[in-house]
């Protein structure tokens, strides 16, 4: 089982160097498509919009000249007569049939229908409708729709008026122009043309545009990809050179450190503190600066070979409560001196599989946070229970507690929510950091909950791999 576990561990990465970069290559890919489809979409709209005035406005430029044309002719052909009335001239050819021409209407001040035609008769009271309803004496051009059945009809060729094959709703375009004779108003003429194929027109060419865009979204997309690919080259390089020189700095640094302290252990033991106070005192506080950069350089150190995949974890079957007892005993000396009680509740054995050390080293980071912020006197808590596969350990203190806004960002490194207090408790934003990695390269969870002033819990989820 230990071996299985072994090579269960040796398969995982490093979750956070992975979540980082493929997030930032996908919004870096969502920006770059987003900007080409924003292009591409204007540019669509533009062309579409473009298009539709000028087929429309081609068309209505047509009827305008038509119905100017034989508004015209009509009022010369009453004038040439001699008729006062178009009633006499009913039989007459005097309007033309133009293309795609639908019906004409010649209507008198009371709105009787003087004259007219349509392709189909069966339309006259639909478009007699649509005439008064819609138009005014003043009113010039109008798009109107008619709902048509089966055998509606259209304008053909020439003057002839022949029925449409295919049913469909027919698209209007209706121009209006008075008819005056020695300035004595005869009527109203109404000329409507079929403008449905424009619209056709127009609905295959949003459907072609459609498609391109579909198309170009696809290509965006694998553009946008590439692009965010190829930009992500030298973050990634300046990261790993970044990565090694911390690994490489951390490294040599602690040779010094651990002459440093050495030297400082020595000159301690050929000084009588009674004896001058003042060398005691500077040689109390090297001491505790030098072990503060250890401190500092060892969670840099511990950083670094997660991020680089070289850090290597021992898996081993051990009690963890036994362990958990252990560190909790090993950091009473920091909760005694602030007034401050630890519970750990009661637990024969709690068997599981992994790293003892990282284990609990994330448990004593845990605590020394929530000894760090808790006030003199206050209370700590620890729970060690299984639950199913699973061993849940919880830290929870009575601290000062932290805000909502903070709590998504506490697990990063080096954030401090409150710097100027930061400063005050000692530590440089890195033990979370590191017990969260410790925790999700064991393929467990961390979650936080916490109020202002009434204090903070952490909860571990680890799975109890092999666990009987």
């Amino acid at each position: 089982m230990n071996n299985k576990f072994l090579l269960f561990l040796s398969t995982i990465t490093n979750p956070r160097e992975k979540d980082v970069f493929k997030n930032t290559q996908g919004r870096l890919t969502r920006m770059y498509s987003g900007l080409l489809m924003l292009f591409l979409i204007v540019f669509i709209i533009i062309v579409y919009s473009v298009l539709y005035t000028v087929i429309i406005k081609n068309q209505e430029s047509e009827l305008q000249s038509l119905i100017d044309q034989e508004a015209k002719f009509m009022e010369n052909y009453l004038l040439k007569n001699a008729h006062s009335t178009l009633v006499e001239v009913q039989d007459q050819a005097v309007v033309f049939a133009g293309s795609n021409q639908l019906f004409y209407y010649v209507v008198d001040s009371r709105g009787q229908l003087l004259i007219g035609n349509e392709a189909d008769s069966r339309l006259r009271p639909e478009l007699m409708s649509l005439v008064k309803r819609n138009f005014s004496k003043n009113q010039q051009m109008s798009k109107q729709t008619i709902h048509s059945g089966k055998n509606h009809s259209s304008i053909g060729e020439k003057r002839e008026f022949r029925p449409r094959e295919d049913p469909h709703d027919i698209r209007l375009l209706i121009a209006s122009k008075p008819i005056y004779v020695k300035d004595q108003y005869i009527g109203q003429l109404y000329i409507g043309k079929d403008i449905s194929f424009a619209y056709q027109l127009l609905h295959w060419l949003l459907l072609i545009l459609s498609v391109i865009g579909i198309v170009f979204f696809g290509v965006a997309l694998y553009m946008s990809f590439i692009m965010s690919k190829r930009a992500m080259v030298p973050i990634s390089a300046a990261f790993s050179r970044q990565r090694e020189f911390v690994g490489d700095a951390s490294h040599e640094l602690r040779t010094p450190l651990s002459v440093l302290l050495s030297s400082i252990d020595a000159m301690e033991m050929t000084v009588e503190p009674q004896k001058d106070e003042f060398i005691g005192r500077l040689l109390s506080n090297m001491r505790q600066e030098v072990k503060h950069m250890t401190n500092l350089v060892g969670d840099l150190l511990t950083l670094a070979r997660s991020d680089s995949n070289k850090m290597e974890l021992k898996a081993e079957e051990f009690d963890f409560w036994k362990l958990g007892e252990i560190t909790v005993e090993s950091i009473r000396p920091l909760a005694d001196a602030k007034g401050i009680s630890l519970y750990l509740n009661d637990q024969s054995v709690l068997l599981v599989i992994g790293d003892p050390q990282r284990l609990s080293q994330a448990l004593y980071i845990l605590l020394d946070n929530a000894i760090k912020y808790t006030p003199n006197g206050g209370n700590v808590s620890i729970q060690l229970v299984q639950e199913g596969n699973f061993l849940i350990m919880k830290v929870q203190d009575n601290g000062i507690g932290i805000e909502a806004k903070d709590l998504p960002y506490i697990f990063e490194r080096f954030y401090r929510a409150d710097k100027s207090r930061a400063r005050q408790m000692g530590g440089h934003g890195l033990g979370l950091s590191i017990a969260k990695w410790i925790v999700e390269t064991h393929q467990g969870t961390i979650k936080v909950s916490s109020e202002i002033g009434k204090g903070s819990t952490f909860t571990v989820f680890l799975p109890i791999i092999g666990n009987k």
